[in-house]
């Protein structure tokens, strides 16, 4: 399709956003969110609701895609030999009971150098530093021989781990290890929340099954790449990480199920809509079973083949994920909706406010044929 040269510049994708804007808590009951709905039409027309209000948007019939990872507390505490401290944020298995690690401050951390993990209470537990990972600059650890993969890695971090929380919330609370987690997190294995998710409520969950809505899962676990900014000015250039999901036969079947009763298929957050499309593109447009890695930049003139409909967060500048809602409803249109969200005082980021972008909303050139 035909794109707008400027929506292929990053400098494109810049607004101002004062500190202010950014929330440092979550609201309560997490459905008290506010939620901007997107109208339908070319226009940036919006409704200001709230994120209960969206069982009454959603039609008897359609299926919400939900991201089902869980958030491990991938944060650690480590004392080098020589008494310095050591931050380490645990992100995914390397091989065995490696695992790649960002360390903070990692300059001097060299492989052969045995860490102390320390925790208020535990044992304090020894920890090598095996090996250099270029692209990312951090370190591969060696955790216990039994840590192999994020569900037998989660307990050691339960015992001596704190949730990562995004830089941009200044100071963690006590509720943290729940509240930012989803209702319906089951997989461990993220280092950072599918934030839409935060939304529902045990409440609202039970509301939208009431109204005839079905739910189904998928697993992405999100890494610190999802909200890292872009930094590459042409973005036909652009390549994002590679990211480990898992889209099982009874999601396809949901899937297939929803399009049959004539439903709409409605991605929870953007890590469902990447989940659901680039598992998709593997197959030439057709949603199959896949467990893997996938890699796809979903921006302005790409043509969806699964998500007809969006709920997700305010997200920041120059990002992916800000890339891949201008794709749903045109990058001018997106920016000048984000400027009526600040001059009504929406919440940004993680534990901010919502926006709903139905189906009759997105770009007719972008909606799956």
């Amino acid at each position: 399709m035909p794109v707008d040269p400027a929506d292929q510049r990053l400098s494109s994708y810049v607004f101002d956003l004062p500190e202010t804007f950014i929330a440092q808590r979550p609201v309560e009951p997490r459905h008290t969110a506010r939620l901007l709905a997107v109208d339908p039409g070319a226009s940036a027309r919006c409704r200001h609701l709230t994120v209960w209000d969206l069982q009454q948007e959603l039609q008897p019939g359609d299926l919400l895609v939900v991201n089902n990872t869980r958030v491990l507390k991938a944060r650690l505490q480590v004392r080098r030999l020589s008494g310095g401290s050591v931050e380490l944020l645990v992100l995914e298995p390397v091989q065995s009971s490696d695992w790649l690690c960002l360390a903070r401050p990692a300059k001097r951390l060299k492989p052969g150098e045995v860490l102390q993990l320390e925790h208020a209470g535990q044992e304090p537990l020894p920890l090598e530093v095996v090996g250099i990972d270029a692209a990312s600059g951090g370190r591969v650890v060696r955790f216990p021989a039994d840590c192999t993969s994020p569900e037998a890695i989660e307990a050691l971090l339960a015992r001596y781990g704190s949730i990562p929380l995004p830089p941009y919330i200044q100071q963690q609370s006590d509720d943290d290890d729940t509240r930012y987690q989803t209702r319906y997190a089951s997989r461990p294995g993220a280092v950072a929340a599918p934030t839409a998710g935060l939304h529902f409520s045990d409440a609202l969950l039970a509301a939208i099954r009431a109204r005839g809505v079905e739910l189904a899962e998928v697993t992405l676990h999100v890494g610190l790449g999802t909200f890292r900014p872009v930094e590459t000015e042409d973005l036909t250039q652009l390549e994002l990480h590679s990211e480990w999901v898992e889209v099982s036969p009874a999601l396809v079947e949901a899937v297939a199920a929803c399009r049959a009763r004539g439903g709409r298929v409605i991605a929870v957050g953007t890590t469902s809509v990447r989940s659901l499309e680039a598992v998709a593109q593997l197959h030439g447009g057709e949603l199959k079973p896949h467990t893997g890695p996938v890699n796809l930049v979903i921006q302005p003139g790409y043509r969806f083949a699964v998500v007809q409909g969006l709920l997700t967060n305010f997200h920041l500048p120059k990002s992916s994920l800000l890339l891949l809602v201008s794709a749903l409803i045109g990058r001018q249109r997106l920016l000048d909706l984000y400027e009526q969200a600040k001059a009504e005082g929406y919440r940004f980021f993680s534990y901010g406010d919502a926006m709903w972008i139905p189906p009759e909303a997105v770009l007719a050139e972008a909606q799956p044929e």
